[in-house]
């Protein structure tokens, strides 16, 4: 009982990160990372550098600044000044971070992972997950990579479509379609 008091403790503190009083706008707090289009212009296949320079632009209360660091990783050191910074941001509470290619891979790809601190993963799996790793350890991960892999081809399209100003239907065909791939099974606390 003690230590499921523990978890639960910390589970509270986990969550209670993201709980604070807004009134409106006021008080709400994004951190974006991406633009996906603008100006008729499809921008999601912009190099990562360009859209976390022109998000620094934004200066609106409501926009948190995303904290980022590019990886070299033919280099040890570039990836342990990573890895050290990852450990640092999740031990102050940070939810973790989403490692994505510097710019757009063709292929197989996956074109972002998310990759969460112990803490954050309590939320997701509950007070006592960490006495379940063995479990967590052996999910077969293949059909959620493989569906955000059609996910993200047919956002793409979509935006493709909306930058070049066609009728709404043609837009939303691919949307449609990636709500299709929603309805189908899979574990989605992955």
């Amino acid at each position: 009982t003690r230590r499921r008091a523990g978890n639960a403790a910390l589970f509270r503190d986990a969550y209670a990160r993201y709980c604070w009083p807004v009134d409106g706008l006021e008080g709400v707090r994004v951190a974006p990372f991406q633009i996906l289009a603008c100006q008729g212009r499809a921008t999601a296949l912009e190099p990562h550098a360009w859209h976390l320079e022109t998000l620094a632009t934004l200066t609106a209360p409501i926009i948190a600044p995303t904290r980022h660091v590019f990886v070299t990783l033919g280099s040890a050191g570039s990836r342990a000044a990573a890895v050290a910074w990852w450990e640092s941001l999740t031990a102050a509470g940070g939810e973790g971070m989403v490692v994505k290619p510097a710019a757009h891979v063709a292929g197989r790809v996956q074109p972002g992972v998310k990759v969460r601190g112990r803490e954050y993963l309590r939320i997701i799996y509950g007070p006592d997950y960490t006495e379940s790793l063995d479990v967590l350890r052996r999910r077969f991960l293949g059909k959620k990579r493989s569906l955000a892999l059609r996910e993200h081809a047919l956002g793409l399209e979509a935006l493709a479509r909306l930058a070049d100003g066609e009728p709404g239907w043609r837009v939303h065909e691919p949307v449609f379609a990636v709500l299709a791939l929603e309805s189908e099974p899979v574990d989605p606390r992955l």
